[in-house]
């Protein structure tokens, strides 16, 4: 007689989609046909780029693409960029105003466009949210039970890159330093080039300890353009293939 283990049919496990808490009444995660893949990273880490070109390779393969990021909603962002402009938000208030930008895109864009078998591109997500306010001392219980309404990605990618480069590459494109991701509005320091410094090695920090709870792919964002890309694309198109 054969061996019951050797005639045993092994059916392949299928990943369960998750909220990561409490999570959106009324969907049904099986029918979300698509992927939602993040990318993470500082300004002038080069998401913006690696993005674009992401865009570009997939939809030239076949897959329909989605984009969305932070302060991307019709509902708050207008209203939230003009907040900052004033410099004189708390940190709550900032902190439940991105949350509200972010619930938005989930609920309106993310969730049907996933739905609809698309792929969609991340330009950051709860992740840098958290990060940032974490650093300004937020609760993390209470940021988690905030953004329970997030899906889990299915793929994660952080570009590392370390403040020294980070502060070239903004002055570079910009010549000038953001206060929000200078950090100033944390006292750290009056020099804003010294404060960016101090902010940004601190939210590295930070997402070290969130990479150790979500167990998102970090991505040496020091390479060459396309060498970085040729190294997201090969991971994208094993998660594309199931495996």
């Amino acid at each position: 007689m054969k061996s019951a283990v050797r005639n045993r049919i092994v059916v392949p496990h299928r990943s369960q989609r998750r909220f990561y808490g409490h999570g959106i009444p009324g969907v049904d995660l099986e029918q979300l046909a698509g992927k939602l893949i993040v990318v993470e990273g500082a300004d002038g880490s080069g998401r913006s780029t690696q993005i674009a070109r992401l865009v570009q390779w997939l939809e030239g393969t076949g897959h329909a693409t989605v984009q969305v990021g932070l302060k991307r909603s019709t509902l708050v962002s207008e209203e939230l960029e003009q907040a900052q402009e004033g410099n004189i938000l708390s940190r709550t208030t900032l902190s439940l105003f991105y949350a509200t930008d972010f619930a938005d895109q989930i609920e309106n864009i993310i969730l049907p466009a996933l739905k609809a078998g698309f792929v969609v591109l991340a330009d950051r997500y709860i992740y840098t949210l958290m990060a940032r306010d974490m650093v300004r001392g937020m609760d993390e219980a209470w940021l988690k039970n905030l953004y329970g309404i997030a899906l889990e990605p299915d793929a994660v990618f952080y570009l590392n890159v370390p403040p020294e480069e980070l502060v070239q590459r903004t002055f570079a494109k910009n010549a000038s330093l953001d206060y929000w991701e200078s950090g100033m509005d944390l006292g750290l320091s009056r020099d804003m080039f010294d404060s960016f410094m101090k902010y940004q090695t601190t939210m590295a920090k930070t997402f070290r300890q969130l990479q150790s709870t979500y167990g998102f792919t970090i991505v040496d964002g020091m390479r060459p353009t396309e060498a970085t890309n040729a190294d997201l694309r090969k991971k994208i198109s094993a998660l594309l293939a199931g495996k």
